[in-house]
């Protein structure tokens, strides 16, 4: 059972965020980051815990590995990396555990499965007076040991369950039966992107003007679907035999799709960028921005892609319909449809002055609905609220599974 130990919302409340890798370059992991590093420092002491870490900034780390470090450090946030090597690795967990009681923190905030897992059962046994639980994105499908341990494990130790869109809040009750009691639907936000700096990457790149450009940002793994992007790409060769598509990040998918390019004859067409630290130059390059997910929660590339005012060609998968309106922001197609992805970016390139208008509602709705303050702030007084009802309960109010 955990503490009944009485926390006066009136004072500092200590707070651990806790998630597998320390990295920018999945928006999972990066909103974590996030979180961590603003919420309020005279209302919040915060900590990052990162489960997998390398043991230096020399042992396998990625730039933007070590630009989430810098952030971190910036921010003044402690930083407690448990070094976990393996999936089952119990002396990580005790350290943390060790860690939640000498602390003696106020609030436990878990992301993604693995972490939520294992967060929970941790923080109970640490008596971490509140947990939460935050779901960024997976399929649903399949996977009955998942929802096995979301529903009787996840569910049930946390205070509250997070869903990014209003469709993981949906299938979190209906597929995995979780109480909707448990759950809490708080939309992601993101920091509004720097402006572009000038930098003229169709230049870098070599690419003639009025050349018809597209694009895709995010990690290449398989989630993502890059291999229907390049499928669409072949079949819209012979309308737009010029048209280019570039592909900003790195992941474990890369040398398939690189091969997948060759055996479509649209290598040259293709240009792998890897991972960039110019994200806003990237997209002043384009015309179109692309989501082809086979799933997702509630996707940050999208939201980049709205800020710089692109025309947006999605699947309709997890929240991306509760951030693009068909006709007004972009244009949806079903996951796992070449023709369709296909036949959407032609529609966009054949009437720039629509697309224009798509982009600029785009970017207006970013502004004014998913800022990355408003979510901080949502959680802020979550945590404020569950610390606070707990106080009030103490040891006999505890709610049980």
């Amino acid at each position: 059972m955990r503490s009944s130990k009485r926390q006066d919302p009136s004072t500092r409340a200590r707070v651990v965020t806790l998630v597998d890798y320390l990295t920018l370059a999945g928006g999972a992991e990066r909103l974590a980051l996030q979180l961590a590093t603003r919420l309020d420092p005279e209302r919040f002491e915060s900590i990052l815990c990162v489960s997998r870490f390398p043991l230096s900034r020399a042992t396998g780390l990625r730039h933007s590995d070590v630009r989430a470090l810098d952030v971190l450090e910036r921010a003044h946030v402690r930083f407690l990396p448990l070094r976990r090597r393996r999936k089952v690795e119990i002396a990580p967990w005790v350290r943390l555990e060790r860690f939640l009681r000498r602390e003696r923190v106020d609030v436990l905030h878990t992301h993604k499965f693995g972490s939520n897992v294992w967060g929970m059962l941790t923080g109970s046994l640490a008596r971490v007076p509140v947990l939460v639980a935050h779901e960024h994105t997976w399929s649903y499908q399949g996977q009955p040991l998942r929802r096995f341990l979301d529903r009787e494990l996840v569910a049930r130790g946390a205070d509250r369950f997070i869903a990014v869109s209003l469709e993981d809040q949906r299938r979190m009750t209906e597929v995995e039966r979780i109480p909707p009691r448990r759950t809490l639907f708080i939309p992601n936000g993101i920091v509004a992107p720097p402006p572009p700096s000038g930098h003229d990457v169709r230049a870098e790149l070599g690419i003639e003007a009025g050349t018809a450009v597209a694009g895709i940002v995010g990690m290449l793994r398989a989630q993502k679907a890059h291999g229907v992007l390049l499928r669409a790409l072949a079949l819209l060769a012979r309308d737009w035999p010029q048209l280019t598509l570039l592909v900003a990040g790195d992941g474990p998918e890369q040398g398939a799709l690189e091969a997948l390019a060759r055996e479509l004859h649209v290598g040259e067409r293709v240009r792998f960028l890897g991972d960039r630290t110019d994200i806003p130059d990237v997209l002043a390059a384009l015309d179109l921005a692309v989501c082809c997910s086979d799933f997702e929660g509630s996707p940050l590339a999208v939201m980049e892609y709205m800020d710089a005012a692109l025309p947006i060609v999605a699947t309709t998968v997890g929240g991306v319909p509760d951030l693009i309106e068909p006709g007004v922001h972009g244009l949806l197609v079903p996951a796992q449809d070449p023709a369709a992805l296909a036949e959407a970016i032609a529609t966009v390139l054949r009437d720039p002055d629509r697309a224009k208008a798509m982009g600029a509602r785009a970017r207006e709705r970013r502004r004014s609905e998913f800022d990355i303050d408003v979510q901080v702030r949502r959680v802020e007084d979550l945590y404020r609220e569950l610390l606070g009802a707990r106080a009030a309960r103490g040891a006999d109010g505890r709610r049980r599974g």
